[in-house]
């Protein structure tokens, strides 16, 4: 052995000796060895363990839908639960089927979706536009904040009485609730959006030489995009519990309407049919608000692994 091999770390060595006959010394060497921990990363972050990984969560987040409907069908099947009082799911799965067989459904459903998004975008509208006063002025935060942070504690609710008295019984008061309910949330992010900009930035751009309007749209609005979303997504959220209540009210058509005549008529079925279609109303807008980040925000960092 020369010098420089008494230099090389052990597993080195005996990477570097000549195959023995000898067990014992096989063992040994392979023991010397170092173990190399980027193979094991490489091996734990294998494409087959992550998509079992995925399997894995997917089913965990299963489970306890999947018992609750065992646990209802057994109930309402046993007779512990009158039909009255709780449709079987397979009552739900039929009367979905006869609502969607009508067109009754689909009707009804872009009703309601059209109230909605009529309502968020309007809403969504004076929210960002009120933020962006209070938060680039000064003026404009004396103005806008203390009359909408007043305005803000009242619940929409309690304001179906006085739209049904101002705009009647159509649909327009429904969706004056939906965007006086959409405001706020859009309103408060994205004045804390603009506020939140880092000063740096501003300095930055003053050494540029860039014009306050250049600067607001250069710098300002695309740092504020991030919480002017999370406001857009609590907005959407909100769209569609005023949506609710505005439709228990004076509804002739939508899925609040659906819901209503079919309480009247003791159709326990077909109510949880318009529950179940306003929860996946929900879940797809929670969807489309997370593809806007998506698609407007790449270069955002995040910690999350994909």
């Amino acid at each position: 052995m020369t010098v420089q091999d008494s230099r090389r770390a052990p597993g080195e060595l005996a990477r570097d000796l000549p195959a023995s006959d000898d067990p014992a010394a096989a063992e040994r060497a392979t023991l010397a060895a170092p173990l190399d921990l980027t193979d094991l990363s490489r091996r734990r972050n294998a494409p087959g363990r992550r998509a079992g990984l995925r399997r894995a969560r997917w089913l965990l987040r299963g489970l306890l839908p999947v018992g609750l409907v065992i646990a209802w069908q057994w109930s309402t099947s046993s007779g512990l639960v009158p039909p009255t009082t709780l449709a079987s799911p397979k009552s739900v799965l039929e009367a979905a089927r006869d609502l969607i067989a009508d067109g009754e459904l689909q009707t009804a459903l872009r009703v309601s979706a059209g109230r909605a998004l009529t309502g968020l975008v309007i809403g969504a509208g004076i929210g960002v536009a009120a933020g962006l006063v209070a938060g680039l002025w000064k003026l404009g935060e004396e103005l806008v904040d203390s009359t909408l942070q007043m305005l803000r504690t009242v619940p929409f609710i309690a304001l179906i009485p006085l739209f049904v008295v101002w705009f009647g019984i159509g649909d327009t008061p429904k969706i004056v609730l939906i965007a006086v309910a959409c405001v706020f949330p859009v309103y408060l992010n994205t004045f804390a959006g603009v506020r939140g900009v880092d000063r740096r930035l501003i300095e930055v751009g003053q050494v540029f030489g860039l014009s306050r309007t250049r600067m607001i749209t250069r710098l300002v609005l695309p740092n504020a995009l991030p919480s002017v979303l999370v406001g857009i997504r609590y907005a959407m959220g909100i769209s569609l519990l005023a949506l609710v209540a505005a439709e228990q009210i004076n509804a002739s058509s939508g899925l609040g309407a659906l819901v209503m005549n079919a309480s009247n008529q003791i159709r326990t079925d077909i109510v949880i049919v318009g529950v179940v279609v306003y929860a996946l109303l929900g879940l797809l807008v929670d969807l489309v608000v997370r593809l806007l980040e998506r698609l407007l925000l790449p270069w955002r960092p995040t910690i999350v692994k994909s």
